[in-house]
């Protein structure tokens, strides 16, 4: 193996499980070295850093709560005491809420706000805390959602608009960051096994789901990996800006 990312430092927020986990594997299996953050999932989070550190490269587990935007800078301080530096940094973590269309009187309005402060907010916080300390030609991902542009059912406004100001924020990122030669794009994965995604849609995919994929199947949590990992390296130097799904072709 390459290992293209050796002697790199990554940041995976919300890594200690789902597809933060896989990214994390993804980026230590090419030789870079891992911290992870979680919320509350202390066991889970040291079970990964374990299979990190069983790859051969370094790993760490930061308890931090992305609901909390003054708890961004902290958790990027203890990345760059623990390991040096930081190279690059993937907004991974994200909830979602189980939406009501935004004319039902019992609306959870608590709760969706909440999903706005987690998934926009706190990968606000993220980037405008790593961006300072990150080494010139590193990388910032974020982990979006195709319902950012694309919506086939009803009852997701909320979830969907916020993955969709995720597109603008990076675009803009990318203009900022463009000249120390920082790269910022946005993955936007379909459905994935997930815990996420269970909790939407039960143990079985619908088949009226599947319909809409040309390639009917949901994704790998390690085809979307693959692409965070490309984008990581040195062959995604010159692709910033950019809104990359990896759905296979859902909703076409």
């Amino acid at each position: 193996m390459s290992k293209t990312l050796k002697g790199k430092v990554a940041l995976v927020t919300g890594g200690s499980r789902g597809l933060g986990a896989a990214i994390a594997q993804a980026l230590a299996d090419e030789g870079a070295d891992v911290a992870i953050s979680y919320v509350a999932s202390a066991e889970k989070a040291e079970a990964v850093v374990e299979k990190l550190k069983a790859k051969g490269v370094r790993a760490l587990a930061i308890q931090s709560d992305q609901a909390d935007m003054a708890a961004a800078k902290p958790l990027v301080d203890k990345v760059v005491a623990h390991f040096g530096k930081l190279d690059i940094l993937i907004n991974n973590a994200a909830i979602a809420v189980q939406g009501k269309t935004v004319d039902d009187p019992e609306l959870d309005t608590v709760n969706l706000d909440r999903q706005w402060q987690i998934n926009v907010m706190g990968s606000v916080a993220a980037t405008r805390a790593a961006a300072p300390v990150l080494t010139d030609g590193g990388r910032i991902i974020f982990i979006g959602s195709l319902f950012g542009t694309r919506i086939p059912v009803s009852g997701v406004a909320d979830y969907a608009g916020s993955k969709s100001a995720l597109l603008g924020y990076a675009k803009g990122v990318a203009r900022d960051l463009g000249r120390r030669n920082i790269t910022v794009n946005v993955v936007q994965p379909g459905v994935m096994p997930t815990d996420m995604a269970k909790g939407a849609l039960g143990d079985e995919v619908p088949e009226a789901l599947l319909d809409m994929h040309p390639i009917r199947r949901i994704a790998t949590l390690e085809e979307v990996s693959a692409l965070v990992t490309h984008l990581s390296g040195p062959n995604g130097g010159y692709m910033t800006g950019g809104i990359f799904d990896v759905a296979g072709g859902f909703a076409i």
